[in-house]
């Protein structure tokens, strides 16, 4: 009998790890494909569940990627004015606005902005994030422990690289690419 409650508890944890890590799985469809995004709730528990908050209720989706820079990073997640189906959206103020929600209290950690590195966008006060974040399109180590790094893109990262590129010291895109949608898995 107790072989059995052995192997139950077995079985049973191993589900658990599993709903645990798709909880932490988002899909990130652009028009190139869809990309998946592992995000890290034990470095950044605040701004994991900001963004988690914000896809779950469709913010994201229709924001453009306002500034790419090639060999750098891609933002986006202007929820204010970079997003292309509202009423607010403004190309020329993208990049300055986010959510109605407070700002985040920065959640530095030892994660090395690498390729495919997840960090949050903020101004000169690192306790300014809120809503927009950048995909690391190479390594990046001056913004290492100055920037709060919450996910990894896991899968899809050649979609990523596709996404239009901006001028090059400025990173402003004049057509940019958009997210279609971003949802937890």
């Amino acid at each position: 009998m107790n072989k059995y409650i052995y192997i139950f508890i077995f079985f049973f944890s191993l589900l658990n790890i599993n709903l645990f890590a798709d909880e932490n799985i988002m899909i990130l469809k652009l028009k190139y494909g869809e990309v998946q995004i592992e995000l890290y709730a034990d470095k950044a528990p605040n701004h994991v569940k900001r963004f988690k908050e914000l896809a779950d209720q469709g913010k994201y989706d229709n924001v453009v990627f306002h500034r790419v820079i090639d060999g750098f990073m891609a933002q986006t997640g202007d929820v204010k004015f970079g997003n292309s189906s509202s009423p607010d959206f403004n190309l020329g103020l993208a990049g300055t606005g986010g959510s109605d929600l407070p700002d985040l209290k920065s959640e530095f950690s030892d994660i090395a902005h690498d390729r495919g590195i997840l960090s949050a966008a903020r101004s000169a006060d690192p306790n300014s994030a809120n809503s927009q974040f950048f995909i690391c399109l190479d390594a990046a180590p001056h913004l290492d422990r100055q920037y709060s790094a919450f996910g990894k893109v896991i899968k899809g990262m050649e979609f990523i690289d596709k996404i239009k590129k901006g001028d090059p010291n400025s990173g402003s895109v004049p057509e940019p690419d958009k997210i279609l949608s971003l949802k937890s898995k």
